[in-house]
């Protein structure tokens, strides 16, 4: 089981958890919504709960709940710049379909 950063990923989770003045690494999970069934959630981490696996990658932590891992293991998450726009995208080995948008998936 794994998840993993790229570098442009973990440089952006290192440089907002400086910014912010602090933070355990990113939080990763999904919820059930979005035009193709799942959606991704990304925030940041302040604590580990009992339901947590803990992924290092690029220096950085990497939290996912243990219901969520069953849908996004082996995920690659790459920080991208186009233009103006910036987010994370996902590469989730997993998925069968992606909305057009890529924030949600369909297992």
């Amino acid at each position: 089981m794994a998840i993993t950063l790229t570098q442009n990923a973990a440089d952006r989770v290192r440089n907002y958890l400086e910014q912010r003045g602090g933070g355990l690494g990113l939080r990763l999970g999904i919820k059930q919504t979005g035009c193709s069934g799942f959606a991704y959630v990304i925030d940041y981490a302040d604590t580990v709960e009992a339901n947590d696996v803990v992924f290092e990658t690029g220096g950085v932590s990497v939290i996912v709940d243990k219901p969520s891992l069953e849908y996004i293991d082996g995920t690659r998450v790459d920080f991208v710049k186009q233009g103006l726009n910036e987010a994370f995208k996902f590469d989730n080995p997993k998925a069968s379909s992606e909305c057009g948008c890529g924030e949600s998936f369909n297992i």
